[in-house]
């Protein structure tokens, strides 16, 4: 009497429990994704680039991929709120897709990730977040749309003025070349400063496409200027402008900012 009630029981038991086990491991985080942004946590501007058209070389161009990809990585580990801002808005085009880098492979396939390229949000329209830090990615295309665009310019004022983190990486300083402080001053002014050097471009043979030669007119801005060789990592940190050179500075960039907003500037 007493086994066939244990086994009634057991009978009854187990499937409440599988049901248990199945409900808790629908519900519990997975140990490989990113938690969602915290309350109060930073939030961060990825600007990327409106322009299309590389020259009049009838080749297309836009924001460099992974110089996107690997500082959201990092911005996005951190923590960190993250916005996708251009001068326009709407579609940002992309340049240098290679899905052999795992983390351009992620983010090309995470359909709601990628769609927030296709739909950035205008300058002008996020001027009144309050961005604790703002990253300009590179490519070529920010060489026509970044240096004279007002909204970059006024994003780039508002968010250091503040007591933010400016960033920049590759063809991204191109944002640097026009920006001023309220004072009148280049920003970039008695700053080091690093971006794709003219021996670079040159090598890349894009020296007579691009409309001005970045090094040479950060320079000219009263730029510090610091390089690597060619295509190797180079990232400047002065005071709260962090630049990069190339591709391969990118992610260093990204954590240079986040060790600026997390040393409690």
């Amino acid at each position: 009497m007493h086994t066939t009630t244990t086994q009634r029981l057991r009978a009854l038991l187990l499937p409440c429990l599988a049901l248990l086990a199945s409900i808790g491991c629908a519900t519990s985080p997975d140990p490989t994704s990113d938690a969602a942004p915290a309350p109060g946590a930073k939030r961060v501007a990825i600007v990327l680039t409106n322009h299309a058209q590389l020259g009049d070389t009838g080749k297309p161009t836009g924001f460099y991929l992974s110089e996107a990809t690997h500082p959201y990585e990092v911005f996005h580990k951190a923590g960190y709120e993250i916005d996708f801002l251009s001068p326009k808005g709407g579609e940002a085009p992309m340049d240098g897709v290679d899905r052999n880098d795992p983390i351009n492979a992620a983010f090309l396939d995470d359909e709601a990730l990628l769609a927030r390229t296709k739909s950035t949000t205008p300058i002008a329209k996020a001027m009144s977040v309050p961005y604790d830090a703002v990253f300009f990615a590179g490519g070529h295309g920010t060489m026509w749309d970044f240096p004279n665009d007002a909204g970059v310019q006024d994003l780039i004022r508002t968010v250091y003025e503040r007591g933010g983190v400016v960033a920049a990486v590759c063809h991204g300083p191109a944002a640097l070349v026009n920006a001023r402080l309220s004072s009148g001053m280049y920003l970039v002014a008695g700053k080091e400063v690093s971006a794709f050097t003219d021996e670079e471009e040159i090598a890349v043979d894009l020296e007579t496409v691009v409309p001005f030669a970045l090094e040479s007119k950060l320079r000219a801005r009263g730029a510090r200027f610091v390089e690597a060789p060619n295509f190797e990592k180079k990232v400047a940190v002065s005071e709260r402008l962090v630049t990069g050179q190339n591709p391969a500075s990118a992610t260093g960039v990204a954590e240079a900012v986040v060790a600026l907003l997390e040393g409690g500037r």
